[in-house]
């Protein structure tokens, strides 16, 4: 905590005047965008508030779920809503919040890992935060968008249903596709009404939401989208499939949707899409960081997920923020045998926990951010062996996009 301005989680009776603060910095109404479901998804347990005297000028929260890392899955602190308010800036109030944030977690056994998005992209690498995941946002006319030749539709059919009809098929189909998609996150009760959710303020002047759900011949569901109309457009919400066939026969109904000359999509960086077209350049695609993953417990989070080849490795790690990450780890993997162990062997790499933290997905490349001078290799040949377990087998995505970890 700062000097001046304590710092304590909330009680229950105190969310309205969090909420406020909140939104007066964040530029809202209290019911506008991503706050329209804080009453009922934010725990006061693990939410912060900074105070001067009795009124809440910051705060801070987590909100606990599962994603999926390469060849496993572990728990993380989604960290949302960060604010200070704008008469308050400057006084350390951020790096006193992310700092009780991480000790706590680390102090009471909690989630590893933590992970955000980052309303600007300058402020959270201080904290080791590295840009884990990226987000490719896809702008598409539709008139090019055609199907290659012989695409494999399968022999399902797509349905368009109501919204109490279609959701427990949808949960199905997330909670599969979820499994193997790194940076997918768990959905409970309060994050699917939190997806759901679909009054007038969050249309943006569309339609209401649509669920077109995919069925295969014997009456499996295995693949769904969510999308919304608007003047030329199909905004496509979320996209779940489970077979490559349901993932194509989606694509095409919403190609083939009258009245819409444009089609928008917040995707993965190696979205499949167009390699289904046969003009790829139809799908314009702007790459934009999303997921940032911090290492809480440098040990736990290393030895949580698997590698894609095998790795003996001594890392030594700077963290200065979280000073219990600090020194030399030993990393070994074979396989589904992974230990992270202290040691003083002699270093392999040299590198902060910010790039380890980037990495930890598998997604940004620790080859990469050596060409930058980011990671120092003390033992040649160190850096390529490294960079090629660490990667995964497909670019790391969360599909809530903005909106992680709200849902």
């Amino acid at each position: 905590m700062t000097a001046t301005h304590p710092l304590r989680t909330i009680r229950a009776d105190e969310l309205d005047a969090w909420v406020h603060m909140i939104t007066t910095t964040y530029g809202q109404e209290w019911h506008e965008g991503g706050l329209r479901n804080a009453a009922v998804s934010i725990e006061p347990g693990r939410t912060l508030a900074a105070y001067d005297g009795a009124g809440i000028v910051g705060g801070a929260s987590i909100y606990g779920r599962v994603m999926t890392i390469p060849g496993a899955a572990v728990p993380v602190a989604g960290i949302t809503l960060v604010a200070v308010l704008p008469t308050h800036r400057r006084r350390g109030i951020l790096t006193a919040m992310m700092r009780k944030q991480l000790t706590d977690l680390y102090e009471s056994g909690g989630e590893p890992i933590a992970a955000l998005n980052a309303a600007e992209a300058t402020i959270y690498s201080r904290f080791g935060y590295g840009v884990a995941s990226h987000v490719a946002e896809i702008q598409a006319d539709k008139r090019f968008m055609v199907l290659r030749p012989g695409t494999d539709l399968g022999d399902g059919t797509i349905r368009l249903l109501g919204r109490e009809e279609a959701r427990p098929l949808l949960e199905k189909v997330y909670d599969t596709a979820r499994r193997s998609g790194v940076g997918w996150v768990d959905r409970t009760d309060k994050f699917w009404e939190a997806r759901l959710a679909d009054g007038e303020r969050v249309r943006d002047g569309g339609t209401a939401l649509r669920f077109a759900v995919h069925t295969e011949p014997g009456g499996e569901v295995t693949g769904y989208a969510l999308y919304r109309s608007m003047p030329r457009l199909v905004q496509v919400i979320e996209v779940a499939a489970t077979t490559r066939q349901s993932y194509a026969a989606l694509w095409r109904y919403l190609i083939d949707l009258d009245a819409h000359a444009e089609l928008a999509y917040d995707g993965a960086v190696d979205e499949p899409l167009k390699h289904l077209l046969t003009d790829p350049r139809a799908a314009r695609t702007t790459v934009l960081d999303n997921l940032w993953v911090r290492l809480v417990d440098l040990g736990r989070a290393l030895a949580a997920r698997r590698y894609s080849a095998p790795l003996d490795l001594v890392l030594e790690v700077q963290d200065t923020f979280c000073p219990w990450n600090a020194g030399r780890h030993r990393l070994r993997a074979d396989g589904d045998s992974v230990t992270c162990e202290r040691t003083q062997a002699r270093p392999d790499l040299r590198l902060t926990s910010t790039e380890l933290g980037a990495a930890y997905l598998g997604g940004t490349t620790l080859a990469s951010l050596a060409a930058v001078g980011r990671v120092e290799e003390l033992r040649p040949g160190a850096v390529r062996a490294a960079s090629l377990a660490f990667r995964g087998e497909r670019e790391p995505f969360h599909p809530s996009g903005w909106a992680f970890p709200a849902f």
